[in-house]
């Protein structure tokens, strides 16, 4: 039986409204399921709103119905569309198209329309509009110790691990009830005693650039096969830096559940080695050789040249810094005829890119900057039209077209930002033999 504070006992008991009620019966549910004896506050919440196309399960125009049914969880009753929770921050994540434009990667007016629609809808409930899955970049950053919840799994990694900040991977319908309720269970990562790390693992391969990065938490993903192990990196590596770590975290996210990651020296909770293990011994030792390294290239990286349609940049979201090199790739040069080259970022960072003049670049370049969304979340409506081939620069896109696009005989090919920029200005992709076959 989880104790409910007054002020969560009044809410449980409608005396909030009948939107925040259902919403903290939810999260009280959730709580008794995972053996949880209280709540806690969350101060900041990132939702998957929008129009997503999961949602047409619910056939009906009535944003209310469809709410109540697959965020709210209730088949019975509508909900009408109240406040969230004053006490908690919330913003969108990723949407399923770009919020400004949907031609340029073929969305229907239709889809976008609805989707302005449906944000505009949650904004006015209290869900500021931000389209980010990387909101650590524009200004949400929960501190060490503050309660959040997130509909990224990057961010989960990201947040707990970097800032110190406490969440565990809830989902997108916990997340919701959070934003809506401003409570969480506290369980999890929420306990200090839950944070510690289990593993300990060496890094024994390159970690010089943001694709080292991407492959090292590629190939952790994969040694993590127990569930529940918080790891912590340790060995003679090049210290990342953010653009790094939002790589090493989206695919350690990707092939893996991992939810908080120690790095000594670098993380919040892991100024040393004994610091992350809090006086414990780990469960377990591992490395990261060079042989898994170059395992995980050869996992996202498809052998052999091919013509490309798609190079797509920008997953995690990418960041000023990161507009701004492939701005100077491109400056002065052209993609080729019949290739969409994507590059993807959040509003904010957006108008940053054409304050600065890096957009303009893109755009003279037959480049596209869009915001908000990715093609993995859009749908299959983007990628649908590939036959040839498409190249990314984030193991997570690699990772996911290869279960899509490889059986229809598309290749999927993966390296660094210049290796994909390059690429696509030469209209395909072509093996270079170096220490792989990304550089």
């Amino acid at each position: 039986m989880v104790k409910l504070t007054e002020y969560e006992q009044k809410m449980y008991d409608g005396g909030m409204g009948a939107f925040k009620q259902r919403a903290i019966h939810k999260i009280v549910d959730y709580a008794n399921a995972l053996g949880a004896k209280e709540l806690c506050t969350v101060s900041k919440a990132t939702v998957y709103f929008g129009y997503h196309p999961y949602l047409d399960a619910v056939e009906s125009e009535d944003y209310d119905e469809i709410f109540s049914k697959m965020v709210l969880c209730d088949n019975e009753n509508v909900y009408k569309l109240d406040s969230f929770s004053e006490e908690c921050f919330a913003q969108t994540c990723v949407g399923p198209c770009d919020h400004y434009c949907h031609e340029p990667v073929g969305i229907s007016k239709e889809v976008f329309d609805k989707n302005r629609k449906f944000l505009e809808l949650t904004r006015e409930a209290g869900v500021s509009i931000a389209g980010s899955c990387t909101p650590y970049l524009s200004g949400w950053l929960p501190l060490r110790g503050e309660h959040f919840v997130s509909t990224e799994s990057s961010n989960i990694l990201m947040c707990n691990s970097i800032l110190g900040a406490c969440a565990n991977a809830d989902g997108l319908e916990a997340s919701a009830w959070s934003a809506i309720c401003g409570r969480t269970p506290l369980w999890g990562l929420h306990i200090k005693e839950n944070r510690y790390a289990t593993h300990v693992v060496e890094i024994c391969c390159p970690s010089e650039t943001p694709l080292d990065w991407d492959m090292i938490g590629y190939a952790l993903g994969k040694k993590l096969t127990e569930g529940n192990e918080r790891p912590v990196l340790v060995g003679d590596f090049k210290k990342p830096d953010l653009d790094k770590l939002k790589k090493c975290f989206s695919s350690l996210a990707t092939t893996s559940g991992c939810e908080i990651c120690h790095i000594v020296g670098c993380t919040a909770e892991a100024g040393t080695l004994e610091e992350a293990l809090a006086g414990y011994e780990p469960k377990k030792r591992q490395t990261i050789t060079l042989e898994d390294y170059e395992d995980a290239v050869r996992a996202n990286c498809d052998a052999g040249s091919a013509d490309l349609q798609m190079v797509v940049l920008g997953c995690p979201h990418y960041s000023l810094a990161e507009i701004r090199a492939v701005a100077a790739i491109l400056k002065g040069r052209k993609v080729a005829d019949g290739v969409s080259l994507q590059i993807w970022t959040d509003m904010a960072i957006q108008q940053l890119a054409e304050v600065n003049g890096y957009a303009a670049i893109i755009k003279e370049a037959g480049a596209y900057l869009l915001n908000s969304a990715c093609p993995l979340v859009c749908g299959r409506t983007v990628y649908d039209r590939i036959t040839t081939g498409v190249a990314v620069d984030g193991a997570k896109q690699a990772h996911y077209y290869h279960s899509d696009l490889s059986s229809r005989g598309c290749k999927i090919f993966y390296g660094d930002t210049e290796k994909c920029v390059e690429a696509a200005i030469k209209g395909r992709w072509e093996v270079q033999p170096c220490r792989n076959v990304l550089f």
